[in-house]
Formats: C-alpha cells, sequence, structure tokens
C-alpha cells in the first residue's frame, strides 16, 4: 500500500508542536508549497478546521524529510492508474490540456471534540475547479460527504484500498455536461484525528 507510509508521515508531522511545524510554512516564496494552518484556509468566506501540506512539482531536496520518497512513488503512480481506467495516457496533453500540473495535499482535520462554533468542522461545501481529485481516506473515518442528484448530502465512507474520485469543473466542460461536478464537505464528528491524502490534476 502506497498510502500507508505516506499517511503515517503525515500524521506524525500533524502531531508536532505547532512552531516546529512553521519551519516549512506556506508562503509566496515557497511557491506556496508547506504547512497551512487549522483556519487558514478559506471557503466561501469561512474559515474550514484542517491543517494541511502541500506539495507542487520540484522543491529543494530535503525540504520534506523522510516524506519525499513515498509521496514520489505515489505520484509516478497515479498517472499510470489513472490512463489505464479512462483510456489513453495522451487524452489530456497537448491542445486540449495545455500545461497541466498536479497538486498534492496531505490533509489533517482534528477531532470533534473542542472545536469551537465560530469554525466550520471540516471543510465547507464546495467543487474542484480543476479536472479530477482523488482522495485516499482514514480508513476507519466517515466524514466525506457528497451531495447526489436528488440534493441530498450522504456519506462517502471509505473503502480500504480505493480512493474516491471527485470530478471537478474543467472535466465538465470536456464533456459538455456529461459529468457533473462533485459536490463535496467534510465534517468530522468522529472523537480521532482524520488524514487524507488528495492528489489534484489541474488544467
Amino acid at each position: 500500500d502506497l498510502l500507508k507510509p505516506v499517511k503515517n508521515l503525515a500524521r506524525k508531522f500533524f502531531e508536532l508542536p505547532y512552531e516546529e511545524k512553521l519551519n516549512i510554512k506556506m508562503a509566496a516564496d515557497s511557491g506556496y508549497r508547506g504547512y497551512q494552518r487549522i483556519g487558514e484556509d478559506i471557503t466561501k468566506g469561512e474559515p474550514d478546521v484542517h491543517e494541511a501540506i502541500d506539495c507542487y512539482k520540484e522543491v529543494e531536496p530535503g525540504m520534506y524529510g523522510d516524506l519525499e520518497k513515498p509521496m514520489v512513488r505515489f505520484c509516478f503512480s497515479v498517472p499510470s492508474n489513472a490512463s489505464a481506467l479512462s483510456g489513453s495516457p495522451y487524452e489530456f496533453e497537448g491542445d486540449r490540456a495545455g500545461d497541466a500540473f498536479w497538486v498534492m495535499r496531505l490533509i489533517g482535520y482534528p477531532a470533534s471534540r473542542g472545536l469551537g462554533k465560530s469554525i466550520n468542522p471540516g471543510l465547507l461545501n464546495c467543487c474542484i475547479t480543476g479536472l479530477l481529485k482523488l482522495v485516499s481516506q482514514d480508513d476507519d473515518i466517515t466524514a466525506l460527504q457528497v451531495r447526489n442528484r436528488s440534493d441530498e448530502w450522504i456519506s462517502a465512507p471509505p473503502v480500504l484500498g480505493t480512493f474516491v474520485c471527485n470530478i471537478g469543473d474543467m472535466l465538465k466542460i470536456y464533456s459538455n455536461g456529461l459529468y457533473e461536478s462533485t459536490l463535496h464537505q467534510v465534517i468530522n464528528s468522529s472523537t480521532k484525528y482524520r488524514v487524507c491524502v488528495a492528489y489534484l490534476y489541474e488544467e
């Protein structure tokens, strides 16, 4: 399982003291890669209750420590797996996709206990603007919800060894509306800290 060491290392990082996590704080001079504290990510004008590490393209050698090797293995495996599911590996290259890129986001959602009501518990409902988002969830915590065609919120419980595929706005455009953007939200009502890995293929 390529994701197990990634999640384990991410969890260890999120357990570090806040001051230590700031050593890789997200900033303009790092190309907006790195650590984002709880409440810093804003959705629809509201702060979300999660912290995250954003990885994007090449960075300084060793910047992410032990996390680098399992992340690289996983990142190289995702495009080939996606190609096997969707057809030609060149389907979204060239004139159609332009200069596409990926973003890997390691996200930690605190346990529900002790959260203030002023901050949304997780991630406020939204769609992604890119092409696809593949999400590997914690194995034993159900927190992700998606909006179905009946305008109802339904849970997307984790299934061991699988990814949740969120369709983005660009794929909706490419398919002429055949595929609808996935409206989703995260509400971690568990008493456990939740870690997930999100791979975003952007346009």
